[in-house]
């Protein structure tokens, strides 16, 4: 991601900003923290990468110490909650050395800001250890496992060290597993906990968001052992595992808290990267690159006349650059009409319905024809009718978490309605500090443009708390945002 750059200027007025002293919005010296209803004396957390406090494209200590659930559970601790352990990596920069896929960067260490040339860029650093086994320390009640879908949950072997080489299993639940059997969800249930927090669900159509779509829609398919990694989760399938969690988890009289999950349209990752990204194109490129692109759209007139595609497609894959205003990119759309018998590639610019994903950023270079003269591949963009499948499963997921948490008589949390607030341009204010989902200079998501800062998860923590309280007649406090940390400057 060594393409996306802000300003100098604009980081050190972001830091500005951060360094005000703002005071905590509840003075707790006067008052009586009760838990209401509830029992926060074992507090388990379920979830994913966001539960597990993975943030800038990896899992490390000051992510995993600036947790939702970390936060959630210093303010149960005024009400009688208990200890809160969690699986803390060894290390401040996250990766696993014995892991690390240096084409794809899996399992790296965190991004990091570094300045060159007047910027500030993302980059990558080196993994900082090798995978460890800290079963010994457990149990944990931070069980947040990067990477897990909804079904994975409930997956025996799930944290088998045998099963990491094919993919069977998830090297995160490896580190803290209770034996190479169990699964997240027996673990938790054996610690018998009297509340819990459930956020699960993003991965069920996100990966498949984030691979530009590569994946496929499995909606009708009940068998989860058939799925892709990047394939989008049958909602069925969705509903029924959520509903056997907290079926078990409530299962001895526990309480708890579920939340639902964003749309992908609200975070910096699909946001970051405008739709028609090309601008400031001088009047010899146009010329060259619409000479370049000439025969290609006298093919697709050809095609047309022959009825091979309607004027509809006709006139959405034609390629024309301009001097005035914004260019949409040249991409490769693999849901065109394959014209590949006519010679014809499936290539469109972009327009305001596509979403271009952050990684795009690193390829997308006029100067040496990225987007232009060399079209950007299927996995750099979302188009509008792969948004559109992502937003219809989240919605069906949306849905059934909605119906589950209100017949358990569970807590909710609309994360993503928050989440939308927080896309918005007038964002979310906490004691006079303005946070946005902007691309680092929001305040609220790390490097990765997915995940969320030590402030991002104290916003979204806060709503768990607000839901809880509303729900269990509790009046715990909500954490102080702004003592929470943002991006990190170099």
């Amino acid at each position: 991601m060594k393409k996306i750059i802000i300003p100098s200027l604009a980081a050190a007025l972001l830091l500005f900003t951060y360094s005000c002293d703002t005071d905590f919005e509840n003075d707790v010296n006067d008052v009586v923290i009760t838990s209401g209803s509830a029992d926060f004396s074992k507090y388990v957390a379920l979830g994913n990468s966001l539960t597990a406090g993975y943030r800038d494209n990896a899992l490390y200590l000051d992510g995993q110490n600036e947790s939702y659930p970390s936060i959630i559970a210093a303010q149960m601790k005024l009400a009688g909650g208990g200890e809160f352990r969690q699986p803390l990596m060894p290390n401040n920069t996250g990766g696993f050395t014995n892991l690390f896929n240096s084409t794809t960067g899996a399992f790296g260490g965190k991004y990091v800001l570094v300045a060159a040339n007047g910027s500030l860029s993302p980059t990558s650093t080196a993994p900082g250890a090798a995978l460890d086994i800290i079963t010994a320390g457990g149990p944990y009640q931070n069980m947040g496992v990067p990477g897990a879908k909804s079904f994975h949950l409930a997956v025996p072997g799930y944290g088998n060290a045998a099963g990491l080489s094919a993919g069977l299993s998830n090297p995160y639940f490896v580190r803290f597993a209770s034996s190479a059997t169990t699964s997240v969800l027996q673990d938790a249930v054996a610690q018998a906990p009297t509340f819990f927090s459930l956020w699960i669900g993003n991965n069920d159509v996100l990966s498949y968001a984030t691979s530009g779509g590569m994946g496929t829609d499995q909606t009708g398919n009940t068998n989860p052992s058939t799925y892709g990694s990047n394939d989008i989760t049958d909602p069925g399938v969705f509903a029924t595992v959520i509903n056997s969690y907290v079926t078990a988890l409530t299962g001895s009289g526990a309480k708890g808290v579920i939340a639902n999950i964003p749309n992908v349209t609200t975070i910096p990752y699909f946001t970051r990267v405008p739709a028609k990204p090309l601008v400031g194109l001088s009047a010899t490129q146009v010329a060259q690159l619409n000479g370049g692109y000439a025969q290609y759209n006298a093919g697709l007139l050809q095609a047309k006349n022959l009825g091979a595609i309607n004027d509809s497609e006709y006139q959405s894959r034609l390629i024309n650059f301009t001097t005035t205003g914004s260019n949409g990119a040249v991409i490769v759309d693999k849901d065109l009409t394959n014209l590949s018998g006519f010679g014809i590639p499936s290539y469109r610019q972009t327009t305001s319905e596509d979403l271009i994903l952050l990684t795009a950023s690193a390829v997308l270079n006029p100067t040496v024809g990225g987007g232009t003269s060399v079209p950007l591949e299927d996995r750099y963009v979302l188009t509008k009718k792969e948004t559109a499948k992502a937003i219809v499963a989240t919605t069906a997921y949306n849905a059934a978490l909605k119906s589950i948490a209100d017949s358990k008589g569970l807590a909710f949390v609309d994360a993503n309605a928050k989440m939308a607030q927080l896309a918005q341009q007038s964002g979310i204010t906490f004691n006079n500090v303005k946070y946005t989902a902007t691309f680092v200079t929001g305040g609220t998501f790390s490097l990765d443009g997915v995940h969320l800062t030590g402030r991002g998860a104290a916003l979204i923590g806060n709503e768990f708390i607000k839901s809880i309280n509303n729900k269990f007649g509790s009046n715990l406090p909500l954490a102080n945002v702004n003592a929470f940390s943002g991006v990190t400057f170099p």
